[in-house]
């Protein structure tokens, strides 16, 4: 997420934002990136929603064995290829990251996935083009007056 402090100029539009999180449908993430939200076998879990009780249970089992454990597809099933497959994932409680779950607790980006996920593929390849451009443009702060994380979850 782009902090508005970090950036010089207007901000990308929370659009822009929630579309760029479409990104996601391609890489992996490591089961310590979302430990928190895969609950424990107690059944505990954190805010935001937690992720899909089978599908949680299913990544304990085979991928996640420990927190520190494995890598998981971000996208199961087409994780290298750029598709509309993250933003059905997300709609299901399915999306890894925190940041992923609170797509779908805004009504505005859940409403915004959810028209994304109906329309034609071509749409949103159009839509996330735009947005990546935008992104782009930003002019991050520099030297003193910027910040360089080693790990974009933590600030």
């Amino acid at each position: 997420m782009v902090r508005e402090d970090t950036i010089v100029g207007p901000p990308p539009t929370p659009f822009c934002m929630r579309t760029s999180f479409g990104a996601h449908t391609i890489g992996i993430t490591h089961c310590s990136s979302f430990a928190d939200r895969a609950g424990n076998a107690n059944g505990n879990h954190t805010d935001p929603p937690p992720l899909d009780a089978a599908y949680a249970a299913n990544l304990r089992e085979r991928k996640c064995r420990t927190a520190g454990d494995g890598v998981v597809e971000m996208d199961p099933g087409s994780h290298l290829t750029f598709d509309l497959g993250y933003y059905r994932a997300v709609l299901r409680h399915r999306g890894l990251l925190r940041s992923d779950a609170a797509l779908v607790t805004d009504p505005a980006a859940r409403a915004d996935i959810a028209g994304a996920v109906a329309s034609r593929p071509e749409v949103f390849f159009q839509v996330f083009g735009r947005s990546m451009a935008t992104l782009g443009a930003v002019q991050v702060k520099t030297g003193s007056e910027g910040e360089i994380r080693r790990n974009c979850a933590v600030s």
